[in-house]
């Protein structure tokens, strides 16, 4: 009765070992205990797997236990020691690995050696567009008439061609109208500059100008056109345009617009006089029924200075005049 009960506690004195050998976590392993020294057991094989084999019939047998390296059994009651730090790598800093990516994310990939196959300035879609500003008809005390203001264009985003015209019909013919072919080049954001001729037409001579100006959009968004003109026999001439955008709504937009052109000398055979010849002020205010579409209303006041005016006065007109206004906007 003895030998049973002697062989229960060598059971749990080899399941102890092997709880505490488990919560080690690898810094040391318990040695498994010598059945030989406990009273009563004899001494048994131990085969591969480590089971301990009972010597007697009627002992229980003890479980199997996974092989672990032979330490100390004094290394169970010893703290573990802290790691050296100087076996692990660097954080920071260092050399990166052989595969990671490169700073530009090319992932190794080099540039294509065909040359000329990189899309560049030179590769960007050139557009043509045609927009008619004002195509309107207007009624003031000299009558009826139709007068527009239209440009279109040809180029990319740096150069493009513009091709402008504006002019006045009364009582079937050309009142006053002029001409222009710039080539615009861009020099800055939102800032062109502007090469290229102008031809005056309609009641009068002729005149024939070399244009050059600048063409942008100011702070506060105000877009804005000066543009210089040198003639034969040393004429000169001025013009400036602003407009302004103010949205009532995503769809409802009222635009003034100023024009003022001025003159060096005097040009009595199209009644114009010397220094500031006019000056235009309109309000329009438009419906855009779609970006391409917008009818509008408005109103134009025009006023004439020193010999522009006298010129007037002599043709019987007045040196200043306001007409109502109605057209449509057009983008195509």
């Amino acid at each position: 009765m003895r030998r049973p009960a002697l062989a229960s506690l060598a059971l749990a004195a080899v399941l102890f070992a092997g709880v505490v050998g488990a919560q080690d976590h690898g810094h040391a392993h318990a040695e498994a205990p010598d059945m030989g020294d406990m009273p009563g057991m004899e001494h048994a094989g131990m085969d591969h797997a480590g089971m301990a084999m009972p010597a007697a019939s009627g002992s229980i047998p003890a479980p199997a236990l996974p092989h672990a390296p032979h330490h100390h059994a004094a290394s169970h009651h010893s703290s573990a020691q802290p790691h050296d730090m100087s076996a692990m790598p660097p954080m920071q800093g260092g050399s990166p690995p052989p595969d990671a990516r490169d700073p530009d994310y090319s992932d190794g990939i080099r540039s294509s050696p065909m040359h000329g196959m990189d899309m560049g300035m030179e590769d960007r879609p050139r557009l043509a567009t045609l927009r008619l500003d004002q195509l309107e008809f207007f009624d003031d005390r000299a009558g009826r008439g139709l007068q527009w203001d239209i440009q279109g264009g040809y180029g990319g985003d740096i150069d493009k061609l513009w091709l402008r015209t504006e002019g006045e019909r009364r009582g079937g013919r050309l009142v006053h109208g002029d001409a222009e072919v710039l080539w615009s080049h861009a020099v800055a954001a939102f800032w062109n500059t502007e090469l290229g001729v102008r031809e005056d037409l309609g009641e009068g001579p002729n005149r024939h100008w070399a244009a050059f100006g600048i063409q942008g959009l100011a702070p506060y968004w105000f877009e804005l056109q000066l543009t210089g003109y040198m003639g034969p026999h040393g004429r000169t001439a001025a013009r400036l345009r602003a407009e302004y955008e103010l949205l009532f709504t995503q769809r409802l937009v009222l635009q003034p617009e100023l024009e003022v052109n001025a003159y060096g000398k005097a040009d009595p055979a199209r009644g114009l006089g010397s220094g500031v010849s006019d000056a235009t002020l309109g309000l329009r205010l438009r419906y855009e029924i779609g970006r391409q579409f917008a009818p509008f209303l408005g109103v134009e006041w025009t006023r004439r200075f020193a010999g522009t005016a006298e010129s007037a006065r002599s043709r019987g007109e007045s040196p200043s005049e306001r007409r109502w206004v109605a057209g449509v906007r057009l983008w195509l």
